[in-house]
């Protein structure tokens, strides 16, 4: 009786000592990248985050609330949509607009956590968020690019520094931009000559540092945005020409012409064409250069995960990975993120935490939902005024029944109205269909985009305005009057 006694306060005591332990959290943000994994199925070299993907939950319909960095991370990190934190482009900043409002990282640096973070997190820092200033890397311009991608630099610099593109996106509206380098180059560089090893090196150096206190690490990785710019050995993991063309590089039919866009991110670079698309031969050697560097920044993920499992810290720590949006390839023609498609809203996401066993779930998830979810896997408790909802449940059960839409928004110029982005498009994906509202607000103007998923998965055929799917339609425009708060688990 007192053995069984003694052995029953033993578990008892271990268990409040373990209760009591503060999970650690490493997040990890990537800029640009698509749902473009070995994991979600697809030909890229990625075994690092596949490892992480086969310890924790992958989410396989995640959408972010703004295909475009600045409002996608202020969404994410404050846990609230762009209508509340007026973050549509790169005009407004979320504390102007919010001055007070608590960041995901600052939630956990108030609530005891040393807060720390490493690159591209917030489009622009937020000093209230961190325990100490963001680590900012030094790229070494001179080992960064090829001998022939330091002469173009040159050229432009020293020959035609007063040189601008310009081009007319329609409506009379035009747009200039100073040319730049090479859209891609492998340089024969070691991994932290480009400024992701630098981030990665950073990290590991901190965690070593800081592993007996509780952490927040949010380390934020700049490949695969341009230039696509990565080692040679990574571009030497694929077979360029074995590389497929997207499949349907043409826009969408009967989709309104402003709903695609004219990828002028991309059109600055040398070799790119102001305007028509891109050569067969530029678009493999785009998305070879793109898939090269998503292995380079897979293999500094690795690096960060090798060294917590060295440190004995991979047993309680949170991991989260997330892509800020997607990126078309090609597809509908286009060569960037800006705009409401698939291809641009939908992300990867993985959740790994321990006492969850690993799995997969199809439910509708959004980037708002991130912010309640490590807090609620931490143990804090939520801050005021949050927009989306923790997917505990899900890491629980992913086959559970889950919300039935995800809501994402892009601003647009609207031809006939103006020459600024007036016009709106409010995007909101359900189980089947994409449904896309496009307005100008303060007229009558609205247009409208449908896409079938069951049939349609690559969204080519926009059914809109096909009589036979008037009552579909007007479901549709119902549920998103009704707004995403009616859409809760």
């Amino acid at each position: 009786m007192k053995a069984s006694s003694l052995t029953l306060l033993t578990c008892l005591l271990a268990l409040q000592s373990f209760s009591a332990e503060k999970l650690n959290v490493l997040f990890i943000a990537i800029d640009d990248l698509r749902p473009e994994l070995g994991c979600y199925g697809e030909p890229v070299k990625s075994p690092h985050i596949d490892r992480l993907a086969g310890e924790g939950t992958l989410f396989e319909r995640a959408y972010v609330q703004v295909a475009l960095c600045m409002p996608s991370r202020a969404s994410m990190l404050t846990g609230r949509r762009p209508a509340t934190t007026q973050v549509i482009n790169f005009q407004v900043r979320f504390r102007s607009v919010l001055p007070d409002v608590v960041t995901l990282p600052q939630h956990f640096k108030n609530n005891g956590y040393y807060a720390a973070g490493f690159g591209k997190i917030f489009h622009n820092d937020d000093k209230a968020s961190w325990s100490v200033p963001l680590f900012k890397s030094q790229r070494r311009e001179d080992d960064y690019h090829t001998e022939f991608g330091r002469s173009v630099l040159n050229w432009i610099q020293e020959d035609h520094r007063r040189l601008t593109y310009v081009w007319d996106l329609g409506d009379g509206i035009t747009k200039t931009k100073r040319p730049g380098g090479l859209p891609w180059e492998s340089p024969v560089i070691p991994d932290n000559a480009v400024r992701d090893g630098q981030i990665a090196d950073a990290a590991i150096d901190r965690l070593r540092k800081v592993k007996d206190e509780p952490f927040f690490f949010a380390v934020g990785f700049h490949k695969p945005h341009l230039p696509f710019i990565a080692p040679k050995r990574y571009f030497d993991l694929y077979e360029r020409d074995s590389i497929e063309p997207a499949p349907n590089p043409y826009p969408p039919k009967g989709a309104p012409n402003y709903a695609t866009y004219n990828w002028n991110d991309l059109r600055h670079y040398y070799g790119i064409p102001d305007v028509g698309p891109v050569s067969p031969e530029q678009a493999r050697d785009l998305k070879w250069a793109y898939y090269a560097c998503v292995s380079f920044v897979d293999t500094q993920i690795g690096r960060l995960l090798d060294e917590l499992d060295r440190l004995g810290l991979r047993e309680k720590t949170i991991v989260a990975l997330w892509g800020d949006h997607g990126w078309q390839l090609g597809e509908h023609g286009m060569w960037d993120k800006h705009s409401n498609y698939e291809t641009s809203t939908r992300v990867p996401l993985i959740v790994s935490a321990p006492g969850f066993n690993p799995g997969r779930t199809k439910a509708l998830v959004e980037s708002v939902d991130i912010y309640p979810t490590l807090a609620k896997l931490a143990g804090l408790p939520l801050d005021e005024g949050l927009e989306g909802h923790s997917m505990v449940p899900l890491l629980k059960d992913p086959n559970r029944k889950w919300k039935t839409a995800a809501f994402s928004d892009y601003q647009r110029v609207i031809p006939g109205y103006g020459k600024i982005s007036r016009g709106m498009g409010y995007s909101m994906r359900t189980d089947r269909y994409r449904y896309t509202e496009w307005r100008v607000p303060g007229t009558e103007f609205v247009a409208y985009e449908l896409y079938d998923h069951q049939t349609d998965p690559q969204e080519n055929n926009n059914i809109a305005n096909h009589p036979a799917q008037k009552q579909t339609l007007n479901r549709m425009k119902q549920r998103m009057k009704a707004g995403w708060n009616t859409f809760k688990p």
